[in-house]
């Protein structure tokens, strides 16, 4: 790479380069902040602020004064700050790869291609009659191909690490739109750098045999990160994380690469992205990458590289009007074209439109890829011209401070971003599905992975299974080990010791079951006071769009089958999440060996039963029970009760309504007995007539019948799913009160989860999402 071999300053300079580079580096971090803090309330995310940071250490601001000139702009300085710039992009395409959701990825590669290439063609339709312009106006006559495929470039490329940050930081990640926006970005942005690269490979044989050693070598480090991961995982069997050499050796390897790639000629994004693509996820290497690499590229790395976009930015080059009028239509057609694209695509798709206009603008951010090429000369010895360069970086700084601000503005204001299935009811059983698993101690943990293997048993249905660990922030706590007392790849902070050695036994638990599962598990640790965790976790299950929380109960099974009391202030959160959470909730009691195990890997089948008696906790209850019998190894029955005096007519209507949209229909003006029938017959259609449940209807008079019927069916089954409550007066509960111990498990799991059923099976009690309006006294009223 040109920037590194320059690194040594030939030309004497004012200032040690490494110095001024240095303070340039502190004053974008220092006023990038100061900006983000001003233009945060007004929903502006960090890339706008980092890039007018840029623009204002400048030449366009502070560096038109001389002095200021003098020392940031010196002629070494420049090739310190495009090495420094080299490393931030290599280690950040690492880092976006490591996060990428590959499931997902596969499954809407189609989509996202689309979306993505709708804009890029006609691009390259629309660039031709451009290209002819400029080629006129600055008068180029060499290499006149190598400027065509810049101006494409420029004008069909997406930047995907601004589209990515800009999205994460509008909290949008987690949304379908955001989702699409960041996964097409970078199959835009892969495609451009293929292309290119392709077409450069065949214009000599040196190139072309330069680009298959890129592939081999790039092949043979992914195969070589796989054993590493697996070693140091196997290395490091008892620690937290794998050690700060070890992480040392992946991250030289990469920048091996990475720099081997730039000598050849050719750009290393591509391979970065692909290795972090490729990197096993399960296990303490990736962990601990992903821990380390996060914090620096959202705090350090990527806040530079925007910055130093910006400070190419110099406002004096549109000294006249031809230059203005150029960068004015080449952002017109840049966006023009991208939206047309998108929108025939989208239409295509069957996206709607404000969606498309949202899509469409985020793909149309620029600065990265495009500022390569732009910084990059065709050949050796040549450099594009000046106001070439000038003016395809002004149009590409432009561009991103123009549509940055108002794309920002329309996700915060999108509602389809705001909206997500809050209930099991209303979700297809084939979309995905997100759910939020709580645990406190490693027990809590293998009741959990084991409904997520449940409920991901079935690859037709994706799963996007997220675990937190809830850890309690003591009140005083104070570090006694300086820095270097701390022993190799440990951490300088407080927060990694909360929860002591119930982390490392947790993680080694979600490790072994992502491996023996391959259902990656996303893991996390939420440390706050009992007071208010309760209030986090649902900040966080609304960040996170999950459907469902799963809860641990706040009792244990000991050896001797007998329930015990784990902590008292676990049934006093479960109660606060219950009244406040944005989505339903699930308390599951873990029976132990006695009760419901993973079923992947199992070689026995797992019977689970669901009991129904009508309400929507039950109806959220038979919806959860739907993902869980698509699981091979797990027979799912569903028992419904029904009061004596309905009679014995069956309730099974020939003309069946086999859509689900029904239900929707109905609550508006049927009855709730009557949507728990077109729930129920619904489910009876699609899997009960199918064979992939069984069904059995039990008639009881009251509470007592009811109890007698459960005793039936104690030692039958070794999960019992139940809905919490909202029924109403029934009959079929009448006189049940009298057990009630734990209310926020409701009657008839409060009847299961005591001791005088002594039932060996586990039991998940789940409530409804509650959509609170406020009632006239100003408080809050459940439907």
């Amino acid at each position: 790479m040109e920037a590194t071999e320059q690194l040594m300053c030939r030309p004497v300079d004012a200032f040690n380069p490494l110095i001024t580079t240095s303070f340039q580096v502190s004053c974008i971090l220092v006023i990038s902040h100061i900006f983000h803090l001003l233009l945060k309330p007004i929903g502006q995310p960090g890339p706008v602020a980092q890039l007018l940071a840029g623009v204002v250490v400048g030449p366009s601001f502070l560096s038109r004064i001389d002095r200021v000139e003098e020392f940031f702009i010196q002629a070494s300085s420049a090739k310190y700050y495009q090495f420094f710039s080299f490393i931030c992009r290599m280690l950040f395409m690492f880092s976006i790869g490591l996060e990428a959701d590959i499931p997902y990825l596969k499954r809407n590669f189609r989509v996202v291609s689309i979306i993505a290439g709708g804009g890029s063609i006609l691009a390259c339709i629309f660039g031709g009659p451009l290209f002819w312009l400029l080629t006129k106006v600055f008068r180029v006559t060499t290499e006149r191909f190598s400027f065509y495929l810049l101006i494409l470039t420029v004008l069909a490329n997406s930047a995907s690490p601004i589209v990515f940050r800009l999205v994460a930081e509008t909290k949008s990640d987690t949304a379908d739109l955001g989702r699409l926006a960041i996964y097409s970005s970078l199959v835009n942005e892969m495609s451009c750098v293929v292309v290119v690269c392709t077409l450069k490979a065949f214009t000599s044989f040196s190139k072309f045999g330069g680009a298959i050693l890129i592939v081999l070598f790039t092949l043979v480090l992914i195969i070589v990160n796989k054993y590493l991961s697996y070693f140091f995982n196997r290395r490091n069997r008892n620690n937290r994380f794998v050690t700060n050499s070890e992480v040392f050796i992946i991250i030289f390897l990469l920048v091996s690469l990475s720099l081997f790639v730039e000598w050849i000629g050719y750009t290393a994004i591509t391979c970065c992205f692909l290795v972090g693509l490729m990197f096993p996820r399960e296990g303490k290497t990736a962990r601990t990458l992903l821990h380390k690499l996060t914090y620096a590229v959202n705090t350090f790395i990527l806040p530079v590289y925007f910055g130093y976009t910006g400070f190419q930015f110099d406002l004096s080059t549109l000294n006249n009007k031809l230059v203005i009028a150029l960068t004015v239509l080449m952002i017109l057609v840049g966006a023009g074209t991208r939206i047309a694209g998108t929108f025939a695509a989208c239409h295509y798709l069957k996206i709607p439109w404000n969606e498309a206009l949202i899509l469409a603008f985020l793909l149309n951010l620029k600065g990265n890829y495009d500022l390569i090429l732009i910084s990059t000369p065709p050949q050796p010895k040549m450099v594009w011209a000046t106001d070439i360069h000038n003016f395809l970086l002004t149009v590409v700084v432009l561009d991103t401070l123009i549509i940055g601000p108002g794309v920002a503005i329309l996700l915060n204001r999108e509602e389809s971003c705001a909206q997500y299935p809050t209930t099991l009811e209303i979700l297809n059983p084939e979309s995905e599905l997100r759910l939020l698993a709580c645990v406190y101690v490693p027990r809590h943990v293998s009741g959990h992975v084991s409904l997520i293997s449940a409920l991901g048993g079935c690859p037709n249905a994706p799963i996007k299974p997220y675990l937190v660990h809830l850890v309690e922030l003591p009140k005083k706590r104070k570090s006694k080990l300086m820095y270097h007392q701390l022993e190799d790849g440990d951490q300088f902070s407080d927060e990694e010791e909360y929860g002591g050695n119930d982390v490392l036994e947790i993680n080694d638990a979600v490790d072994s079951f992502t491996v023996e599962t391959k259902i990656l598990t996303h893991q996390s640790k939420l440390v706050s006071s009992f007071l208010t965790i309760n209030e986090d976790l649902c900040n966080g299950a609304e960040d996170l769009r999950v459907s469902i929380i799963f809860l641990p109960f706040h009792k244990h099974q000991r050896i001797d089958g007998i329930m015990e009391n784990s902590m008292e202030e676990i049934r006093t959160i479960n109660q606060k999440v219950i009244r406040h959470a944005p989505c339903s909730v699930g308390i599951f009691v873990d029976r132990g060996q006695t009760g419901f195990q993973q079923p992947h890997g199992s070689p026995s089948m797992q019977n689970i039963v669901t009991l129904f008696f009508g309400g929507p906790d039950d109806r959220e209850a038979l919806a959860c029970s739907k993902r869980i019998s698509m699981h091979n190894q797990v027979s799912l029955t569903v028992i419904r009760f029904i009061p004596t005096s309905s009679g014995h007519s069956s309730w099974i209507n020939d003309a069946s309504h086999k859509d689900e949209e029904v239900i929707m229909a109905i609550s508006n003006v049927g009855t709730e007995n009557e949507i728990d029938n077109a729930f129920v017959e619904t489910f009876y259609n699609r899997y009960v007539a199918q064979g992939k449940a069984g069904f059995v209807e039990k008639y009881v008079s009251d509470g007592v019948e009811t109890v007698a019927a459960l005793r039936e069916i104690a030692d039958m089954y070794s999960l019992f799913i139940v809905g919490k409550g909202g029924r109403g007066n029934s009959p079929l509960t009448t006189g049940m009160s009298d057990w009630e111990e734990c209310p926020e498990l409701g009657l008839v799991g409060d009847l299961l989860a005591s001791s005088e059923m002594n039932i060996g099976g586990s039991i998940l009690v789940i409530q409804r999402h509650r959509h609170s309006e406020p009632d006239r006294g100003g408080g809050l009223l459940d439907d």
